[in-house]
């Protein structure tokens, strides 16, 4: 059967992943299968072949040629969403419902799907799974982010909150703007923050010379991160983290800023041995708790998200390693 060639630009969340796992999420094949592609000669970054412990960098160009028998099993357009050609929900990316009124609806992000759809991003987005299960979202705002009142980074699983009418929409927006909504993370970082618990207040602004990443820039957006220090391992720390504002990557740059990158977070100065050693490709860190007001009732609504497999996985590895 021929081939499906893909060209795929490399969005800003895979930045500084293998080659093997960012291929997989824009294609939805196994790593298994990106990897024997990458073996074939069939996988392109640049024009250049690849290993398969090459790293993307935010805006190259991937190439690839899908056999005719995997060609349905890449990944959907960014105006697909989450749908086949055939109209199915495509698999492996899935979030999950945590509440539902007719209001608003809160889920759970899974990691490589991105809140909504931006240049340079053609796989999943919460926008389009939430029309392909049929949920009405509040049409205010931007085309492509309608009911979009906060994101998570593509890369960042965890608890988001979706407006489904006008008078949610304003509502959450101006409890975000004012800062009243509880936004609880938690974050496995390397080494040991000293102090054990503290507070970065830091301006974020765009990189001055990486204009994929953001970084503490003086004269840059006011950014307040607390922190709590919940488990300390041999390698690593696991906290708890109260954001004060909501800056683009705040807690990935913050982190990085005093050099407790988040395990993983290779694009902001993670340590990829350790990253591998514990399975990660991606940045560990889930948001945990979402408290909101109920824009309608006033009722005060609290949203949880367990850790999912790979970051689990992950702090298991640590603990034993600690406690080994």
């Amino acid at each position: 059967m021929s081939a499906q060639v893909r060209e795929l630009p490399v969005p800003e969340g895979l930045d500084g992943e293998r080659i093997d796992a960012a291929l997989a999420r824009l294609t939805g094949l196994s790593r298994s299968k990106v990897a024997a592609l990458i073996d074939a000669g069939q996988v392109w970054i640049d024009g250049q072949v690849p290993a398969k412990s090459a790293r993307v960098v935010h805006g190259s160009m991937l190439r690839v040629d899908i056999p005719g028998e995997g060609a349905a099993a890449a990944a959907p357009s960014a105006d697909q969403g989450l749908r086949g050609g055939d109209g199915s929900d495509a698999p492996g990316v899935h979030a999950e419902v945590l509440y539902l009124d007719d209001d608003l609806i809160a889920i759970d992000k899974p990691v490589g799907m991105a809140a909504h759809p931006s240049p340079g991003w053609s796989g999943p987005t919460v926008t389009a799974w939430l029309a392909s299960q049929g949920y009405d979202v509040a049409e205010v705002g931007a085309a492509e982010r309608e009911g979009i009142v906060h994101r998570l980074d593509v890369g960042t699983s965890g608890v988001m909150v979706v407006a489904r009418t006008p008078v949610a929409y304003a509502g959450l927006k101006e409890q975000f703007r004012e800062r009243s909504v509880e936004k609880i993370y938690h974050a496995v970082v390397q080494g040991h923050p000293d102090p054990s618990s503290g507070t970065i207040d830091a301006p974020i602004d765009r990189h001055p010379s990486a204009d994929y990443r953001f970084a503490v820039v003086t004269g840059g957006k006011p950014s307040v991160t607390h922190y709590d220090t919940l488990e300390a391992f041999r390698y690593a720390s696991l906290l708890q983290i109260h954001l004060e504002t909501g800056r683009t990557h705040q807690i990935r740059v913050h982190m990085s800023a005093i050099r407790h990158p988040c395990a993983g977070d290779t694009a902001y100065g993670a340590d990829p041995t350790l990253a591998a050693r514990l399975g990660l490709s991606r940045q560990w860190l889930h948001a945990v708790r979402l408290e909101v007001t109920h824009p309608r009732t006033m009722r005060r609504l609290d949203f949880s998200s367990p850790y999912p497999a790979d970051l689990q996985h992950a702090l298991d590895l640590l603990r034993d390693w600690t406690n080994g």
